[in-house]
């Protein structure tokens, strides 16, 4: 791995209270694991861009305007990333409307998540690509615990709900981050080549959660930080029942 993905991944590495344990790694090796990989591989691409899109629908509009918000075909439709959130729909709003979206192009969480929406959603069109194209079927798969593990701390009021479902954000890119780097040796050419090309969007997207966090919060956040960090390296370590993309340590071993 070249130096600039290694620099990407040191704070990473620093983030993150635990490296994904060698029985995980040792199991996602296994050729009979793949298909279970990719499967949730996808699932978690579409789930991060749900989470940013529900997220974009209960923070940057009020509730009279929610309906306004564009689905997820939109976003896929779109030819380029867009540089600023005024992209969101615009053209298809009437003029009095266009003023909710001048409201919202300021808002530097749109601006991330519409971001972060479209990369998501390309990376899961990319991992059915490459299913499809090894004739592996993209069917239902049970949710691992990861997430609604972590999610069981966030706080009910706000701004410390959105503070600490941003925090979780940021350690689920991490992870993911992490993930792909650990993964990438021990598999073939195509698929090693894909996720080494996935680390640069999901360092940046554990960044932008860690930064939106902080401006949300307007106090320090590092007893936060920490306290989803020693909950998240909780998960990854111990034994899990399941094999997933963020499971922890394979009950078998």
């Amino acid at each position: 791995m070249n130096t600039e993905f290694s620099q990407l991944l040191a704070p990473i590495h620093g983030f993150l209270h635990c490296p994904t344990p060698d029985e995980w790694l040792a199991e996602a090796r296994r050729p009979a694991r793949l298909a279970t990989l990719l499967v949730d591989h996808a699932n978690c691409e579409m789930k991060a861009a749900m989470s940013a899109h529900r997220l974009v629908r209960r923070y940057c509009l009020p509730k009279d305007k929610r309906k306004l918000l564009p689905n997820l075909d939109f976003y896929k439709s779109l030819d380029a990333l867009p540089d600023k959130g005024e992209v969101l729909g615009k053209q298809a709003l009437t003029e009095d409307n266009r003023r909710v979206f001048d409201e919202l192009a300021k808002n530097d969480l749109l601006v991330k998540m519409v971001r972060l929406i479209q990369e998501e959603l390309h990376h899961f069109e990319q991992v059915l690509e490459i299913m499809q194209a090894r004739g592996i079927p993209y069917g239902t798969l049970s949710a691992s615990r990861y997430a609604s593990g972590l999610l069981a701390y966030v706080r009910t009021h706000e701004p410390a709900a959105i503070v600490d479902r941003l925090i979780i954000g940021a350690y689920i890119e991490a992870r993911s981050c992490e993930r792909f780097a650990r993964l990438a040796p021990w598999l073939d050419d195509e698929l090693a080549r894909f996720y080494v090309s996935l680390l640069r969007s999901e360092a940046r997207h554990y960044q932008d959660y860690l930064a939106l966090a902080r401006d949300y919060a307007g106090e320090s956040i590092d007893e936060r930080v920490a306290f989803f960090g020693e909950k998240e390296a909780e998960l990854i370590r111990s034994p899990d029942p399941l094999f997933r993309f963020h499971s922890g340590v394979p009950a078998a071993a």
